[in-house]
């Protein structure tokens, strides 16, 4: 059990007894989020934020699935948007799925034999793939936008890699620039709500914080070959912040008989903000493929 919660604010300043949050093993209050449908729950769906963001920004995407019945819940990752931790920093990538399957656990200990899902997008795609690695019988079906599989090439190459893992010794904190937030959408509006949104990280990202990345990344290829468990990924082919041949890489690698690929010509990153068609499109993708994976009434 948790220890007592005493005064414990969160970086915004608000008490976490006034917060929705779980507490995780290193005793850090972690701020969630629950979307419930009107009816009785037919399937858990988890929410794997990217990298700076928080869990905010996907109600569409929850609000689309609760019509289904379905309940999806999230919570933002440790160092990110209302949940305690140092900015963006991470001692080991392990801890942010650690922490993913201690709440998948709460939940499924509240709603036992549902189906449980993962969406994530970007480093969250990459979370939710090591996360389904670690469990592959727990989840019934993982959905990728835009994830993290592998670096960019250009900013990982051989040379760039051993320099960072240098640099990661000598001077770890070193900023390597902050994510540039015109690659995010096309649509100017969903740029200009990112930027203004106190809850992003809009600082530098540090070198040390990029080797875990790096490191994650290594741990999904090795991992690719194993995986058999079902996923459908949408990528959008003019993607600057997320390499989209590391999608074409994990479809093609992958033993999976239940898995789909769907490219979103000229779309930028974050496919669930981009322009209204293509959002429109995405959240019907998504609900429809989770919910051709649901037992039908009689099986259940």
């Amino acid at each position: 059990m948790p220890e007592p919660e005493g005064n414990r604010l969160s970086p915004q300043g608000v008490p976490y007894t006034d917060l929705p949050h779980i507490v995780n093993v290193d005793g850090l209050h972690l701020f969630c989020r629950y979307w419930e449908p009107d009816s009785q729950p037919k399937a858990l769906v988890f929410v794997a934020h990217g990298a700076g963001e928080h869990c905010g920004g996907y109600a569409d995407i929850a609000h689309s699935l609760t019509q289904h019945g379905i309940l999806v819940f999230a919570h933002d990752h440790v160092g990110h948007g209302q949940s305690e931790g140092e900015r963006m920093a991470i001692k080991n990538f392990q801890i942010y799925i650690r922490d993913v399957l201690q709440h998948i656990d709460i939940m499924k200990g509240q709603y036992p034999n549902l189906p449980v899902f993962i969406i994530g997008h970007s480093m969250g795609g990459g979370i939710s793939i090591l996360t389904a690695c670690e469990r592959p019988q727990d989840f019934a079906g993982v959905v990728l936008i835009a994830p993290m599989v592998q670096m960019n090439a250009e900013s990982a190459t051989p040379f760039k890699v051993f320099l960072a893992k240098i640099l990661n010794r000598l001077t770890p904190n070193l900023s390597l620039g902050s994510i540039e937030s015109k690659w995010i959408s096309r649509d100017p509006k969903q740029v200009e709500a990112y930027d203004t949104d106190k809850l992003n990280y809009h600082g530098g990202l540090r070198v040390s914080f990029g080797v875990q990345l790096m490191d994650a990344a290594a741990r999904i290829k090795r991992e690719l070959p194993n995986i058999t468990w079902p996923f459908f990924i949408l990528h959008g082919d003019a993607d600057k912040l997320c390499d989209i041949g590391g999608s074409h890489l994990m479809y093609n690698e992958t033993k999976s008989s239940d898995k789909k690929l769907k490219v979103y010509e000229k779309a930028y990153h974050a496919l669930h903000h981009d322009l209204p068609e293509t959002v429109e499109s995405v959240l019907k993708e998504v609900s429809t493929w989770i919910l051709e994976r649901l037992p039908s009434p009689h099986e259940s």
